[in-house]
């Protein structure tokens, strides 16, 4: 009786696998699941339509910018002008704003699009509640979605890099310095968390409103609002607040001029324009408001990497803050949320 007892035991080894097993299928099931996500943005003409603008606004950006490489490396003014691959992402004529600014404009639409109908469209076709009634986890659901959908916005903007680095070396036969690929892919990074701001953002519609209409309306709405009415309300609502400039010292003016920026700073495409602009502009020192004092004596000279770094630091942070809250907002509302009905 004592043998078969101890027989009839699991044995270690069988315990192990027992704990191990749950997660193992669960990883198992995220990983199908992030690959039907990816199937489907990849065939979907949604995605094909927006990549191929961004694309064709990089080219165009870039023809421009090889176009006057010439000019801008010899200009003995600009302390960027060494900056070669730098200059293939800042450099424009007039005829068109530098790329990262086009950028700060179109990537919250890939964001958008990629979101809008994530819940609601599967809800209302039935397919949510079909998935679900299988032994799946419903957080793996949501996650797959974001995972998906930031896997294709790297690998996206990680292969425009890529496009510039080649396009470099291609057209001008000079070599890459580490701290210019450094900035690079930091912009890359940066990029990939405004996309993710948006793409959170819209997921959270996703799930508040039953119809991806609504849902897709209300993200484009504050896509709008931040980009182009919030800028017009704060220069409104500064100018009839504050008193008139010239009766003010130049400390007032200074503390006046940081208050707007602050305000400004609220909206998420003024924090991916500054910090672009410093990361892709080593010369760039500062983003408020400086006085002679502080000027003077001061060498016109790129910055070091991590001095840029520390400087964008606050609005990388806020971006990335932004995300994680409208993410989890997203998950709290998706847990709680009655999908048989």
């Amino acid at each position: 009786m004592e043998n078969q007892q101890i027989l009839s035991q699991p044995t270690v080894s069988q315990q192990v696998e027992n704990k191990i097993t749950p997660f193992s299928a669960r990883g198992k099931a995220f990983g199908v699941m992030v690959e039907k996500e990816l199937a489907d943005h990849i065939r979907g003409w949604r995605f094909i339509l927006l990549v191929g603008l961004i694309l064709l606004t990089f080219l165009g950006c870039l023809y421009v910018s090889l176009s006057n490489i010439r000019t801008v490396f010899a200009n003995t003014n600009d302390p960027d002008r060494a900056f070669l691959y730098l200059k293939l992402l800042t450099t424009t004529d007039g005829t068109a704003p530098p790329f990262h600014l086009l950028l700060s404009f179109l990537a919250p639409l890939l964001g958008i699009s990629l979101g809008f109908d994530a819940i609601n469209t599967e809800q209302n076709s039935g397919t949510l509640t079909r998935l679900l009634a299988q032994p799946i986890f419903r957080d793996n659901v949501l996650l797959a979605k974001f995972t998906a959908a930031i896997i294709l916005v790297g690998v996206l903007f990680f292969s425009l890099s890529l496009l510039v680095v080649g396009g470099g070396l291609v057209f001008t036969g000079v070599r890459i310095e580490p701290e210019e690929l450094v900035r690079i892919l930091g912009f890359v990074a940066l990029t990939i968390i405004y996309v993710g701001f948006w793409l959170s953002l819209s997921i959270m519609f996703s799930i508040a409103f039953k119809q991806a209409a609504t849902s897709a309306l209300s993200a484009i709405g504050f896509w709008l609002l931040f980009t182009v009415f919030y800028p017009f309300l704060v220069n409104l609502i500064i100018r009839s607040l504050l008193p008139d400039p010239a009766y003010l010292s130049q400390a007032q003016v200074m503390a006046y001029n940081e208050l707007i920026l602050d305000v400004m700073r609220i909206a998420p495409n003024q924090l991916y324009t500054d910090a672009a602009t410093t990361l892709l502009m080593p010369a760039v020192r500062s983003l408020g408001p400086m006085n002679m004092e502080q000027m003077a004596g001061a060498i016109p000279s790129p910055l070091p990497v991590k001095e840029s770094l520390m400087i964008v630091w606050p609005q990388l942070t806020g971006l990335l803050a932004s995300t994680i809250s409208c993410f989890a907002l997203s998950y709290y509302l998706f847990m709680r949320r009655e999908i048989r009905s």
